[in-house]
This record gives C-alpha cells, structure tokens and sequence, in this order.
C-alpha cells in the first residue's frame, strides 16, 4: 500500500473573486500579516501531503498560480465560472495524481485551520473507514453557518446552507467549516448528482453528504476543538480579526 500522504491528495478552492472585499483583487491574494492567505492555507497543506496539492483557480488565475508558485509547487485546475463549491471540486478532479484514494477538500479563504487538525481529520476518516467526514465546530451563534443535520443514530443526514435552513434547523449549533476528506471514488460518483436548485443555484458541495447519506454510505463528523482555526475571510473586518487571531497565536 502506498504511504498515506500518496493515498491523499489535497484540494484548495481558490477561484472567486469575493465581492465582500470591495476590491477587484483575487480574494485570496489578500493579505494576512503581510503574506497571501491562501499561502498558509498551501504551507498546512504541503505538511501533510507533500505536493499532491490541487489548487483550483479561477478569477485572477494567473497572479494565484505566481504567488503560489513563488514557494510551493503544486497542481492547478481551472473554474471558468464560479458555479459553487460542487463545480469547484468536479474541476479539479482530473488533477488528482493517480493512486490517490481520498481527498481533503480545503478553502483557500480559511488560512487559520492547522496541519495538527488536518491531520486528525484524515486519521480520524481513515480510522472509521468513512467515505465521507464532514469537520464541524460548536458555536454559540450559527449565524451564516451551514448546519450539520445529524439522524436519530448520530449518522451525518445532511447540511444546510443557511438561506435554505427552516426555522427550526437555523437553531442548530453544529455547523459546517468547509473542510472534508472524502473517498475518491464516492466523490466522482457524487458529484456526478447534485443539482443547483437552491437559493443561491449553485452546485453545492455539500450537498454529497445527503446523497451519501441516501445511499447508506458511512457518513460522519469530526468536531473540531478550536473553532478559531476556521475562520473564513470574506470582508476586510475578517481580515483584521484572522491577523489578531493569527497574533494571538
């Protein structure tokens, strides 16, 4: 069998433009204490995987690929549109080195999550032989969060992104970071099945884990024990609290 950092590729998103910004510069070239964030995100990954990294670019993808390239070399994958997460992922499929059984799905957006974390999420995959493990946190206030739905057996049901949440499912406190590790081949098969009908009609990711859940695939959650390291980057205000949480540390 192959060493695991062979059997697992990495998959960093990392095409939009994120309106929130007010800038016209890619989202993810913005910069936390003085370096791009999507180059921690890259540097936690490159711990993990050596260089079975696929980063998937997008708008600006030229200036993406030099900064990254300035210290890591990695693969890269190409969203002409922004069609959601979903979409995002299926681009970047091809680019998975052969022999990889299982991908970790980052965000380019969240340059906090730790190579201690990521690492406890694949062993905690691979240990429980899941063909998908959703890494959520607690949180006080889910406000803007995907919820984690979870059946009677404390099975992962579903998540649901907020706009599309009932009263009821918005309560919920186990949410969504973004970060998953998911067998290559339920993945592909997967993502081959969500649909965009949606409030914001997108291919979302997150919808594989319902699909997974329909088809009896063992499906399940990681709680992850520092919620800070999941800090998404969508305004400047995110900004400057990710360089206070990144001091901090």
């Amino acid at each position: 069998m192959a060493p695991l950092h062979k059997q697992i590729a990495v998959v960093i998103l990392a095409a939009g433009l994120g309106t929130r910004m007010k800038s016209d510069r890619a989202k993810v070239l913005h910069e936390v204490l003085g370096r791009p964030m999507v180059s921690y995100v890259v540097d936690t990954a490159l711990k993990v995987v050596g260089d079975n990294i696929i980063l998937v670019v997008g708008y600006q993808a030229e200036k993406v690929q030099e900064v990254v390239a300035q210290s890591a070399q990695v693969r890269y994958a190409y969203q002409p549109e922004q069609l959601g997460t979903g979409h995002a992922v299926a681009c970047a499929l091809p680019a998975v080195p052969e022999g990889c059984r299982h991908v970790l799905i980052l965000c380019g957006d969240v340059p906090l999550v730790t190579e201690r974390t990521v690492q406890e999420l694949i062993s905690d995959h691979l240990k429980f032989q899941r063909d998908v493990t959703v890494l959520a946190m607690k949180v006080d206030d889910p406000s803007g969060y995907g919820r984690v739905l979870t059946g009677a057996d404390g099975r992962v049901a579903g998540i649901v992104e907020e706009a599309d949440a009932t009263g009821e499912q918005k309560n919920i406190k186990v949410v969504n970071t973004g970060i998953y590790c998911v067998e290559i081949k339920f993945l592909s098969e997967a993502l081959n099945k969500i649909k965009s009908d949606n409030a914001q009609g997108e291919l979302y990711l997150t919808d594989i884990i319902a699909i997974g859940n329909t088809e009896e695939k063992n499906v399940g959650v990681m709680i992850a024990e520092n919620g800070s390291e999941f800090h998404g980057i969508n305004s400047m205000a995110d900004l400057a609290v990710a360089e206070g949480l990144l001091l901090r540390r």
